[in-house]
């Protein structure tokens, strides 16, 4: 199995909802379509709402991983012409 590789990445560990995903989409929109971005967030109302709201608006969630101290890693994929 290939590790997909992140093209940029964050972490919205130190902030709370909306601003979590407000700092993802300003993420997103600093890449191209079709890239890659890494993003380490909290458990509870982050991980629920930020995927659901990147995938509301077209993008593709590659992956969510939980780690050992209860945070999450969540890989997506900009949308655009090749998504």
């Amino acid at each position: 199995m290939s590790e997909i590789q992140a093209d940029d990445s964050i972490d919205i560990t130190d902030v709370v909802c909306p601003i979590t995903f407000v700092k993802t989409k300003m993420a997103l929109e600093e890449l191209g379509d079709g890239q890659v971005l890494a993003v380490h967030l909290n458990d509870g109302e982050p991980i629920q709402n930020v995927p659901r709201s990147l995938k509301d608006e077209g993008h593709k969630v590659l992956s969510v991983s939980q780690n050992d101290d209860g945070t999450y890693d969540l890989l997506v994929k900009k949308a655009g012409l090749e998504a």
